[in-house]
């Protein structure tokens, strides 16, 4: 395997001191700890598009490459890049101790990045109130120390697509009438539909179809972090990373272009359904052909916290960008048979006093 280029292990000194810098939330700089310099990261202009067609055509000669250092979490399967002088961690996702041996692997580079805009201590104030408000959630759950300093920041990988779409169809139109049946009491107005046969072709622009390349967290879980601000979406740089982690994608370029055709569907449809117009409509045939199709390959920032109660993984998330929060955990038994007991108590309560009325 390559061995890891130069930009995966940069290191990045503070321009006053020396001191080794990190990349600040909701700022476009990397902040010493210890001076306090800021440390302006220079990109411009916007991530460029990439052409879809020729990377699946010839994948290794088409996109820029990055060779990577790669962990893999036995127990939940994602993988993380990591630096030279790694050798454990724990896992962000499910909270294993991750001893592992480390490869070099050769991916896509990312051309874009999503800065992290939600600094730590807000996202751990966040869980720390989510946490609290769980009632239902057991005692000893909530008593558990450091949960909350388990939280780490990660990049989730995603593929955006844009392409234009051109949709030959078959179907059938569905015009309503009215019609007056029976007699007498039963005398009634049904409606009808008179259908017939009709085709065409419709033409759909679609613009950063979003798929998250990530199958370490659950798709619903993902999904209800949405939406995200790809508008703010920056040209890939190094230091955007320095300080968090990266999960290598886990879908490719391949896969994620079958996934952004399932989501468009449903666009296609309803395009569709106008062009043919009436009441209502039937597709019975169709067929897409898909032209300018460009990519982006994203990194996304979330704040994660697995942790792990009676042997069972619960996550935690937050949406560093707009501050949506998403969790697991665990129900505790005896709390929710004392709020049915005490609503039994309550009903009994009061049938006893309306009987004595």
């Amino acid at each position: 395997m390559p061995e890891p280029t130069a930009a995966v292990l940069r290191h990045f000194p503070c321009r006053q001191c020396g001191a080794k810098v990190e990349f600040a939330p909701g700022t476009t700089s990397l902040v010493c700890p210890y001076c306090q310099t800021h440390n302006d990261i220079m990109v411009e202009g916007k991530a460029e598009e990439l052409d879809f067609v020729a990377t699946l055509a010839s994948l290794e000669q088409a996109a820029p490459h990055v060779s990577v250092r790669v962990m893999k979490c036995q127990a939940c399967a994602a993988e993380v890049t990591v630096g030279a002088t790694t050798t454990s961690l724990m896992c962000s996702f499910c909270g294993t101790n991750i001893v592992s041996q480390i490869e070099s692997a050769s991916r896509v580079k990312p051309n874009g990045v999503l800065p992290f805009a939600i600094a730590r201590e807000k996202a751990v104030d966040s869980f720390r109130s989510w946490l609290k408000s769980r009632w239902f959630a057991p005692g000893a759950l909530k008593g558990q120390s450091l949960i909350d300093e388990q939280l780490s920041g990660v990049y989730l990988p995603a593929w955006t697509y844009d392409c234009k779409a051109d949709t030959s169809y078959s179907g059938q139109r569905g015009d309503a009438y009215y019609v007056t049946v029976g007699s007498g009491k039963n005398r009634r107005t049904e409606r009808r539909i008179r259908w017939r046969s009709v085709s065409g072709r419709v033409h759909d622009r679609f613009d950063d179809v979003l798929v998250l390349a990530s199958q370490s967290l659950e798709p619903k879980m993902i999904r209800a972090l949405e939406p995200w601000d790809l508008k703010a979406v920056k040209p890939y740089a190094d230091e955007f990373l320095a300080g968090f982690r990266a999960e290598c994608y886990q879908i490719d370029l391949k896969g994620g272009w079958s996934t952004a055709q399932q989501i468009m569907a449903p666009t296609i449809d309803a395009t569709i359904r106008s062009d043919i117009g009436g009441d209502e409509q039937r597709i019975t045939w169709k067929h897409s052909a898909y032209s300018a199709i460009t990519f982006k390959y994203l990194l996304l920032p979330v704040w994660v916290s697995a942790y792990r109660y009676k042997g069972k993984v619960y996550r935690f998330l937050v949406n560093a960008r707009t501050g949506e929060v998403q969790g697991q955990r665990p129900y505790s038994p005896w709390k929710i048979a004392g709020v049915i007991v005490l609503g039994l108590i309550v009903i009994g309560a009061i049938i006893l006093f309306v009987s004595r009325q």
